[in-house]
């Protein structure tokens, strides 16, 4: 029997059967979301699935109630947009010690699933009994950074929205309490937008980064003038 006959190895028929139940998983969601469900992509057996923000709730009801996803691992969110500074995140320092050069941005790239817009929620859920699990995205317009709140669905995205609100100034209808966890209360503006300059960058290397300075340099006569010295104290 040739190699290319050979039965499949066991790592292979599980995957298979993964991406079969994804794909069935799919299908139902389909079925559920009708329209609402933008964008889908499967990828080791996990399944993506993007849809709009009016549905964004109503995915997360349907992956616990009727899908048995019970299990809730993280929720935030991505800029998808081109850092408009460029090596100026560097810092000063940096920029001196290896001067950028001018390039054009890449294009903008929304990951699987696709995307329209600079802003996206992304949240995680799984089911503990078969080991699935589904990645949920929303595209959020930029004029109105809101989408529900998960916690009614799944308590735990607590935290991880208050969190996206203060990072990325998103809003959600329905939270309990939106309010700041590492950041103090009066701080201006949302430090993971790509358009917020970490101003300390600019005067302020990485740390690692450090400012290396040259050895003097060494005479002959130099070199020898502590030997003579110490011969002349005998």
């Amino acid at each position: 029997m040739s190699s290319t006959d050979a039965a499949p190895s066991e790592t292979e028929a599980a995957e298979a059967a993964a991406d079969a139940e994804a794909e069935a998983l799919l299908a139902r969601a389909r079925g559920v979301l009708g329209e609402a469900l933008v964008g889908s992509h499967i990828a080791a057996g996990e399944l993506w699935l993007r849809v709009d923000r009016e549905s964004w709730a109503d995915l997360a009801g349907w992956l616990r109630d009727g899908e048995g996803f019970t299990f809730f691992s993280f929720l935030s969110a991505i800029d998808w947009m081109a850092s408009p500074f460029g090596r100026d995140m560097d810092s000063t320092v940096d920029n001196v010690l290896d001067p950028p050069e001018p390039k054009e941005a890449a294009p903008t790239e929304t990951g699987v699933a696709g995307g329209d817009t600079r802003f996206q929620l992304l949240a995680r859920v799984s089911d503990v009994a078969t080991g699935r699990s589904v990645i949920a995205k929303a595209d959020l317009p930029t004029e109105d950074l809101r989408a529900a709140s998960w916690v009614p669905v799944y308590p735990g995205a607590d935290w991880h929205e208050r969190e996206a609100w203060e990072m990325f100034g998103i809003a959600f209808d329905g939270h309990p309490g939106l309010r700041h966890i590492y950041l103090p209360g009066e701080f201006e503006g949302h430090p993971l937008r790509k358009d917020y300059p970490l101003l300390a960058r600019r005067v302020k290397p990485w740390p690692g980064i450090v400012d290396v300075e040259l050895m003097p340099e060494v005479t002959d006569d130099s070199a020898g003038a502590p030997a003579a010295a110490e011969g002349g104290g005998q």
